[in-house]
């Protein structure tokens, strides 16, 4: 037996912050082949994860509702901007940890751009807000009881907290996986989570033809206390077309 880590604490805390929710869950398989091309065709590659990013934040600017939540008098919130946490995974003295990273504006960012922020906070953790807190004071607050929960329950209504951590939350699993597959989480803190799940390659019918493409597995979560099903389709039908057509990262989009 070992003692339970300090930074499990944090994540437990938030998938407790997110109990009160009521996800709505869509599973959905994405022809990523447009954007895989594109993405290998730098040196390095651009990240993955940073076109979801690009992509999500710019469906849910399109349908702010996805993204809204409610505050301490119960109005309803919503934001001119994206702000999209994702997660960094770094080493600490307990182990492997899955840094929160707030990728700010990502609506109106450029791909290459979220790919080279998210690779600095992996070599340096201390460049992310987040990554400086729990290096200075992580330690202590998991280590006083309630802190973490107040912690969490603040964050969930407070407006100039959502300010800091974001609005949409994007992870991914497919990485550490391999294959095809969906990844299922609850909600936590966010009306919005996308999880990344497997890539594989599978036959599609192009134009008549049968045709072996790049499929990306994707589960989109949306709180069903904020959103109706039809607003939440409409964002789905959105994101899955400026990730398929890879707009994102076309040409016209970085020249």
């Amino acid at each position: 037996m070992r003692p339970f880590p300090p930074n499990r604490r944090l994540v437990t805390a938030a998938m407790r912050a997110g109990r009160h929710k009521m996800p709505m869950y869509g599973l959905v398989d994405v022809d990523i082949t447009t954007a895989n091309r594109l993405l290998a065709g730098h040196d390095p590659p651009w990240s993955l994860t940073a076109f979801v990013v690009a992509s999500v934040a710019r469906a849910a600017a399109a349908h702010p509702a996805v993204h809204a939540y409610r505050n301490w008098r119960g109005q309803l919130v919503t934001h001119r901007h994206v702000d999209v946490g994702t997660m960094v995974e770094i080493s600490t003295p307990q182990g492997p940890f899955a840094l929160p990273h707030l990728l700010r504006d990502a609506d109106i960012r450029e791909v290459p751009d979220l790919t080279a922020e998210l690779r600095h906070v992996k070599r340096d953790p201390s460049a992310s807000s987040s990554g400086k807190w729990l290096e200075r004071a992580g330690p202590a607050a998991t280590r006083i009881p309630g802190v973490i929960p107040a912690m969490y329950a603040v964050m969930a209504k407070s407006v100039a907290a959502r300010q800091r951590i974001g609005t949409v939350a994007v992870t991914a699993v497919g990485m550490f996986a391999g294959g095809g597959g969906f990844g299922i989480t609850p909600l936590s803190l966010f009306s919005l989570e996308v999880i990344v799940g497997g890539m594989s390659q599978r036959a599609r019918v192009i134009d008549g033809q049968v045709t072996v493409r790049d499929i990306l597995d994707l589960t989109v979560a949306i709180d069903h206390n904020v959103v109706d099903g039809a607003p939440a389709a409409r964002f789905a039908a959105e994101f899955r077309k400026l990730l398929e057509s890879a707009a994102v990262i076309s040409p016209s989009s970085v020249a």
